[in-house]
């Protein structure tokens, strides 16, 4: 019995039996500290080995070191151990020794490093680098002497060549040009590979082959077809053989290819329109046809579709989802099932426009027709389903059927009853608009488009009733006011549209002047220039201050010129001159514009009413004489400058003005009596200059010295004189009266560049050129950060053929005036041909808009034969500076060389209107004194005949 069962039971509990430890005794040494001596396991004879506790843990030489980060050289134990070693005991082996050297290490680099080691080294360096310098120098010359005769013996492929490359500049465009192309140097074969032919094998192949129940699994060289007769069991496909023969039944194969092509021919024949998307008959070529449109992602799809499924169905009333889904199949190419959902979407939402519409959008023809007919009969109202409708039809009559069964329905839609009266001709567009505006009477357009069609009369009593129903609306005012104007009421234009004003303001409408400003110009193009001048005059004063009136109209004015509205701007300037009658500027700027824009007879009616306001003007009074003088009428000229006289008594303008003109028609006599006159009562530096002139350019060189003389008694400070009296000398050879002149004036001018020039280049012609040299830099001196100075030193140096020397003077000059346009020019053609357009570059960066750089890149372009490129260059320069004649002589060479007719033409014109002054050749060529009467078309052609093409 258990234990437990006898505890269980009640009876005494029984004590479990002892261990036999138990009954032992305790050790009495256990616990207490060792006796003195004692050596453990002595007593066992255990002393003569070491444990693992003596000497640590065993290590490896490959075990890595316990510093984690430690370098390269001291990771493994080896390694350290290793380094120990060497640090310990330096290696006085045998082989280590040198007779000459010693030991390869120091003896003592374990020893201590002390100061006195520190003055040694410091002694032997000395030493060493002393010695060095001494043989230096017969080191570097036995090393050059080497590398001399390397190159000798083994010259670099630039230098062999260096000779042949030098002769190259001898070579002419005729023989560079007739150098043959370099020929593919590949044998014929590599030439033209011919492609690899692959034939396909024909079904009696394989029929015969089957037949005879052969097996070939290698190439019979007598077999006329080229292939491998592969392994072709009696076991095919059922229904392609004849059962039991082993026979292939070639009919059947030619009926299953037929079904195949038909199945994919009938997926992608059908279409949004209903015409065929692929032609059967040309099905194989057009293989585009069989690629997906959809590109993305498969899954992409898989996801969007399971959304759009969720979004139905948990809301199947709401048409965006449908509308989504249907367009996602449409996109994957499951068109079929795009109608299919679009149609249960119709079923679903039968009351949204947008949802109808997409499934007609989706059927083809006639399906389409019926699901617009479906949408209609539960949308009557919805002017969309209707329209689309209208479209859907092909024939006009059935399109005029539909809009006007929908107008039965939807009276009030302006879009259907614009599209039905479209379809209409004029009469009956007449009767629908005049019931359009019944139903429709807030309709600007209806209202404006029957007036169109409506007579005289009846188009007043329409526009009337639109004012009535529309008191809001500026249009219909200004169509008033150009009905008006176009049946000769002119008096009534200004009426209506001050009324119009009016009535705005009284019905709370703000008056915008833009928009009144824009509708003005819009008349002026549809050719109503009373209304357009009306509006102006009633609307250009609104809402501006009285101080910014005169700034904001001018600004007005280029803006309808600009936009082509010359009507408007005339408009403007005319209220503005009857605002500010004593302006000049305004008379100026409306001067101008009739030049410009205007005919002589405007421009000359201008002026009259202009010099009339400002008597004082005289720059008026000169452009009425000018524009008469240009029409031929001389008398006329005369006296409006006599009358200027009367208003401006010894101006100096008028009298030059008037001398020009007399001289200009041959009347020299008067010229030179009205320059005596001037002398006497106006005396001025440039009226004795013109004196001068007169006479030097008719040949009286007596008369001009004498007048010369007199001039520079009374303004010595005048250089142009100096120049005068100098070149006058020049031209009768003497020299040395000349270079007096010159040197006299720079005493009281020394400011003048241009006398600076004239002196260095007689310098230059009689063969003193370190004279002229010596000037130049006098010049600059006197005149610092003067880029004229500097080109013409470096052109002085540049014609003497020290092109080194012109070099370093040009880069100097850049350095003094980096922003220096003409300098850049000019560096830019000093520069070998291979450097130009890099140079250009740096030009255009430093001086982006400076015409003399946008000139240097034309030239640049026209030296490469870049023509296109070079035109767009000339037009930009002559553009951004049409005063300097050089770009017009050099544009109008380029289209003599290079340009049709009608182009040089077009440049000869352009060059006319722009009355060019300025240009270091123009000038050379205009102001000489045979050239004095010559007009601007004349000088153009001399200067462009000049002009050589040496850059």
């Amino acid at each position: 019995v258990s234990a437990g069962a006898t505890a269980a039971s009640g009876g005494a509990p029984i004590i479990p039996l002892a261990s036999p430890l138990m009954g032992k005794k305790k050790k009495p040494f256990l616990g207490m500290p060792a006796p003195l001596g004692y050596v453990p396991g002595l007593g066992r004879g255990a002393t003569g080995f070491t444990t693992r506790s003596d000497i640590g843990p065993a290590r490896d030489a490959n075990d890595p070191v316990d510093d984690r980060h430690a370098p390269p050289g001291k990771r493994t134990v080896g390694d350290q151990m290793k380094k120990n070693q060497e640090e310990d005991e330096e290696d006085l082996n045998d082989t280590n020794y040198d007779e000459f050297n010693g030991y390869a290490g120091s003896l003592f680099s374990s020893g201590p490093y002390e100061k006195d080691d520190e003055e040694a080294d410091a002694i032997y360096a000395a030493l060493d680098k002393r010695m060095d310098e001494r043989r230096k120098e017969r080191r570097e010359l036995r090393e050059k002497e080497e590398i001399e005769k390397y190159r000798m013996e083994r010259p670099k492929i630039q230098q062999q060549f260096s000779d042949l490359k030098r002769k190259l500049a001898e070579v002419s465009e005729e023989e560079w040009l007739s150098i043959p192309e370099v020929g593919d140097a590949r044998n014929k074969r590599q030439r033209n590979p011919r492609h690899e032919k692959l034939t396909p094998v024909p079904d009696s192949f394989f029929s015969k082959h089957l037949q005879s129940g052969e097996n070939h699994s290698s190439v019979d060289p007598l077999q006329g077809l080229g292939g491998l007769n592969t392994p072709y069991p009696g076991s095919m496909t059922p229904g392609l053989m004849t059962p039991g023969t082993g026979e292939l039944d070639m009919r059947k194969i030619g009926q299953a290819r037929n079904t195949l092509m038909d199945m994919r021919l009938s997926q992608v024949s059908d279409s949004v329109s209903g015409q065929t998307v692929v032609d059967p008959k040309g099905y194989l070529t057009d293989l585009n046809s069989m690629i997906p449109t959809y590109g993305g992602d498969i899954s992409d799809i898989k996801k969007a579709r399971l959304l759009l499924k969720s979004v139905r169905e948990t809301n199947p009333h709401h048409p965006p989802a449908w509308i989504a889904s249907a367009r996602l199949e449409e996109v994957t190419g499951k068109l079929q099932v795009a109608r299919n959902l679009i149609m249960k979407g119709t079923e679903m939402c039968p009351k949204s426009e947008d949802v109808w519409l997409e499934a007609a959008r989706l059927q083809p023809g006639d399906t389409a027709k019926a699901v617009v007919a479906q949408a209609v009969r539960h949308m009557p109202q919805s002017v969309r389903v209707y329209i689309r409708a209208a479209e859907l039809e092909t024939d006009i009559r059935a399109k005029k059927r539909v809009l006007r069964k929908a107008l039965e329905n939807v009276s009030k839609s302006v879009r259907l009853w614009k599209a039905a009266v479209e379809l209409e001709e004029p009469e009956d567009a007449r009767i629908m608009l005049s019931r359009a505006v019944e139903c429709c009477p807030t309709s600007v357009e209806l209202w404006l488009a029957l007036a169109r069609l409506e007579t005289y009369e009846n188009a007043r009593r329409v526009l009337n009733k639109a004012r009535e129903n529309i008191p809001t609306d500026r249009h219909i005012w200004i169509t008033a006011a150009k009905l008006e104007e176009a049946n000769g009421n002119t008096q009534m234009v200004e009426k209506i549209i001050d009324r119009a004003i009016t009535s705005l303001r009284a019905n709370g409408v703000e008056i915008n002047r833009d928009q009144w400003i824009q509708d003005a110009e819009e008349c002026d193009k549809a050719g109503s220039v009373a209304t357009c001048q009306a509006v102006i005059r009633a609307v250009i004063g609104i809402g501006i201050e009285e101080e910014d009136r005169k700034h904001t109209w001018m600004e007005d004015a280029d803006s309808c010129v600009a936009h082509g509205a010359l009507e408007c701007a005339r408009a403007i300037y005319a209220h503005a001159l009857q605002v500010f009658p004593s302006k000049k500027s305004v008379w100026l700027r409306a001067a101008y514009f009739e030049k410009n824009h205007g005919t002589r007879s405007s421009l000359e009616a201008l002026l009259q009413r202009a010099v009339a306001h400002c008597p004082k003007a005289e720059v008026l009074w000169l452009m009425g004489a000018k524009s008469k003088w240009l029409a031929g009428d001389v008398p006329a000229a005369r006296s409006i400058l006599a009358l200027a006289f009367q208003a401006n008594p010894n101006s100096e303008e008028i009298w030059l003005a008037a001398v020009k003109l007399e001289s200009e028609n041959n009347e020299y006599e008067r010229a030179r009596r009205l320059l005596a006159k001037a002398r006497s009562s106006a005396p001025t530096a440039r009226v004795f200059m013109k004196s001068v002139k007169l006479e030097w350019v008719l040949g009286n060189i007596e008369a001009a010295q004498d007048l010369c003389t007199e001039a520079l008694k009374h303004y010595e400070d005048f250089p142009k004189l100096w120049m005068m009296r100098g070149q006058i000398e020049e031209q009768c050879e003497n020299m040395d009266k000349a270079r007096e002149a010159y040197n006299q004036g720079l005493k009281k001018c020394p400011h003048s560049v241009a006398l600076w020039f004239l002196l260095s280049r007689l310098e230059e012609r009689v063969g003193q050129l370190t004279r002229a040299r010596a000037i130049l830099e006098k010049s600059r001196l006197k005149n610092p950060q003067c880029a004229d100075l500097w080109l013409e030193s470096v052109r002085l140096e540049y014609r003497a053929g020290l092109k080194n020397i012109a070099n370093t003077l040009m880069a100097k000059a850049l350095q003094e005036c980096p922003n220096s346009g003409i300098l850049w020019a000019e560096a830019v053609f000093l520069e070998a041909r291979p450097q130009r357009k890099t140079k250009s570059v740096d030009a255009l960066k430093k001086c982006e808009h400076d015409p003399h750089v946008l000139l240097a890149v034309a030239k640049l372009f026209w030296s490469e034969r870049k023509i296109t490129k070079s035109r767009e260059w000339f037009l930009r320069t002559v553009k951004i500076e049409p005063d300097l004649g050089d770009a017009w002589a050099l544009f109008y060479k380029f289209e003599l060389q290079h340009g049709t007719q009608e182009q040089q033409e077009e440049v000869r014109k352009r060059c006319e209107n722009a009355e060019p002054r300025h240009g270091e050749l123009w000038c050379a060529e205009s102001k000489h004194v045979l050239n004095w009467q010559k007009k601007t078309g004349e000088i153009l052609e001399q200067v462009a005949s000049k002009i050589k093409n040496t850059f």
